[in-house]
């Protein structure tokens, strides 16, 4: 065991672990609505318009971070508006703020002259960029979800599964849209800062698909979502630690092979449908 205290004694690396699991309870959470409301997508377009906006603020030189959050909500809030709507193609929506933001993201960064950009760190994360702010903000944003969970369950379970009812039984299902937009973009925003812009979307997607397997209900996927997504991530860290790969590569690989086993499982050998 020593290989572990060696690994915990790497000061960014408690950090990652820290940011790693609040990010990951997070997106799982947030991945359930998501899945189930057939949205998943949705973060995968707003990791490429995180992109898009850390690479302007860095060009203009100013704080990625604290730039890219208001664009990337602006942003939730123009998808979710326009994927509700009857007159808009949800997919063609986010295919094109994700190649738009590509695109803007990496026009700025080839213009800059005289700043040195890991464009690899914005498009796979890196564990050496976290800061212990990240980690404080990390954890008010977990704080934040949980307790946004546990007071409107029953309006988030009747607005992922029926919209029209849950506005029909008197809730305001405008103000709940306005605010989980608002939740997404900020996991985004700052798991991208881990995992980066081509990875964060997993983080959201897997868990949620690998809980769907054996839940038999909209709770025990949102609590086993949540554990799938924690385990998935320290194992991936450990992993990306022990053969030095790349953290957020590791940590999508070690959720697609838990997938595919819970597939296997699930379908092969117990038979279900």
């Amino acid at each position: 065991m020593n290989w572990l205290f060696e690994m915990l004694s790497y000061t960014f690396i408690e950090r990652a672990l820290v940011v790693g699991i609040l990010i990951s309870i997070c997106a799982a959470l947030v991945g359930v609505s998501l899945v189930l409301r057939k949205n998943s997508m949705i973060g995968d377009g707003l990791s490429h318009a995180t992109f898009g906006a850390f690479a302007i603020a860095t060009a203009l030189n100013l704080t990625p971070l604290w730039f890219a959050i208001p664009i990337v909500i602006a942003a939730s809030f123009f998808v979710l508006k326009l994927s509700n709507s009857k007159k808009a193609n949800g997919d063609a929506l986010i295919a094109l703020l994700s190649a738009s933001s590509l695109a803007i993201g990496t026009i700025a960064i080839s213009l800059t002259k005289g700043v040195n950009i890991d464009l690899n760190s914005y498009l796979f994360g890196s564990i050496l960029s976290i800061g212990w702010s990240d980690v404080w903000l990390s954890l008010a944003l977990t704080i934040i979800v949980i307790l946004l969970y546990v007071f409107t369950h029953n309006c988030i379970f009747a607005i992922t599964f029926d919209e029209d009812f849950a506005k029909a039984i008197g809730i305001k299902t405008n103000i709940y849209d306005a605010i989980f937009a608002t939740i997404c973009s900020l996991v985004v925003v700052f798991g991208m800062r881990l995992l980066g812009a081509l990875l964060i979307s997993s983080l959201i997607i897997f868990p949620t698909l690998i809980a769907m397997q054996f839940s038999k209900s909209f709770k025990h996927v949102v609590i086993h979502s949540v554990l799938i997504s924690v385990i998935n991530f320290v194992l991936g860290l450990t992993i990306s630690y022990l053969i030095t790969s790349p953290t957020g590569a590791t940590v999508v690989i070690v959720n697609l092979v838990v997938l595919i086993i819970s597939y296997i499982i699930h379908k092969v050998i117990l038979g279900k449908n």
